[in-house]
């Protein structure tokens, strides 16, 4: 089971035209956003990575907004932890689990969700806040990640496991924010 207190939130270069033009581009935007704000109001600390972001972009403003003062991790990797600043910024955080969200599934979410195995991090992909441009990848990227170790989960399904229950300070705007 998650534990709100263990966790972080990895946010894997939702970028420039390429986050328009992925498979369900509009919904994983959207849940994303959702995860984001949820992460905020149970104080998961989120890191927020840019592959080469000269090159294709910033992360799209739905998601930038609300990033505020945070500080981009930008990379060239695709494995963002073959960033060495990048992989002392999750060191410090003192989390051993960590959702994963972003694009391109098969990709940049694929290679860093290896990377923090390979680290022996505990490691929850959230389904429905990643994506690739064809499905094929998305399926194949959400297969080898199981097979590598990763579990696999849902904004929802992650979001109520980390609140464990409705007595929670702010269940009702958590609430708000996923339904």
């Amino acid at each position: 089971m998650l534990q709100k207190e263990d966790c972080g939130l990895i946010v894997v270069d939702v970028q420039g035209s390429l986050a328009r033009i992925v498979q369900q581009s509009d919904l994983v935007i959207e849940n994303t956003k959702k995860l984001i704000q949820c992460c905020k109001l149970l104080s998961i600390p989120i890191i927020w990575l840019e592959q080469n972001p000269k090159g294709l972009g910033a992360t799209v403003p739905e998601l930038s907004e609300l990033m505020g003062e945070s500080i981009v991790n930008e990379k060239v990797h695709f494995n963002a932890l073959f960033e060495q600043p990048i992989k002392e910024v999750i060191k410090a955080t003192d989390k051993k689990r960590w959702l994963v969200v972003g694009i391109e599934a098969h990709v940049c979410v694929y290679q860093t969700v290896l990377g923090l195995l390979n680290e022996n991090y505990k490691v929850d992909v959230v389904s429905d806040c990643i994506s690739s441009r064809l499905q094929s990848n998305i399926d194949l990227a959400l297969l080898n990640m199981r097979e590598s170790g990763a579990s696999i989960t849902s904004l929802e399904m992650c979001v109520f496991e980390m609140m464990k229950s409705a007595k929670i300070n702010n269940f009702r705007e958590i609430l708000s924010v996923i339904k």
